[in-house]
């Protein structure tokens, strides 16, 4: 029986990668992305992946994810793997920040990866159980915070690492593991050119990480190459 995962921002980067990872190991894919007539990259896979079911979703739009959900009311979910995520304005220092770019920022990195996580739960409940994987970032680390700034997207991470900490809280006595993952500075749109690693290289390790992961590393926060990340 092939394993099933749903990965979020799909069409691009660390997304794509990942969705094409875990089609080269077998399983089946639901990939999502806003717009499938854009996402060519995305599509190209499907004449060579017949496991690939591309999804049109906007994860800020909570009555299409509980959409989504029942209508993938009969498939067991090994795996829900939020990705989407959305930088915001860069390069604004203390004193301009934009809060309706923060409030969007919040509803993509935050807000959605929750919703989803209570969308899919009777899914992922029925994987052998499931397992919760959010893709967060090192810069909402507070300890990692020396260089400040960042404001925005700072804080979408650090409350993305504190939803994942209580869904591993409310999630593990039912067997279901929830782990804020960083992918490492990747070379993608959100990234930039200078970043260190491309997205291939994240993306095969984000999937051992979680391949390798056990009920003990719910709730914890670790980089693509298995290390612990401090909060």
């Amino acid at each position: 029986m092939n394993k099933t995962v749903l990965i979020t921002g799909a069409n691009r980067g660390v997304g794509l990668a990942l969705t094409v990872a875990y089609l080269e190991a077998g399983w089946r894919v639901y990939a999502t992305c806003r717009d499938i007539a854009r996402a060519n990259e995305l599509t190209q896979r499907q004449s060579l992946f017949p496991n690939l079911t591309i999804v049109e979703l906007d994860v800020t739009n909570h009555d299409a994810i509980l959409h989504l959900a029942q209508s993938m009311e009969s498939i067991s979910l090994d795996l829900l793997i939020n990705n989407a995520g959305y930088y915001g304005p860069k390069g604004y220092g203390f004193g301009n920040t934009d809060a309706k770019e923060w409030r969007k920022v919040l509803e993509i990195n935050t807000i959605a990866p929750l919703k989803l996580a209570e969308a899919f739960y009777p899914q992922l409940k029925e994987g052998t159980p499931g397992m919760i994987a959010c893709v967060s970032s090192k810069v909402g680390s507070m300890a990692e915070n020396t260089s400040g700034g960042g404001y925005i997207y700072r804080s979408s991470k650090a409350a993305l690492n504190s939803v994942v900490k209580s869904l591993s809280n409310d999630l593990l006595p039912e067997g279901i593991i929830a782990i804020a993952l960083h992918p490492g500075w990747v070379q993608t749109e959100m990234g930039g050119p200078n970043a260190l690693i491309d997205s291939q290289t994240s993306a095969v390790g984000l999937k051992k990480v979680l391949d390798n992961l056990t009920p003990a590393d719910s709730g914890l926060f670790m980089d693509y190459q298995g290390n612990y990340l401090p909060w």
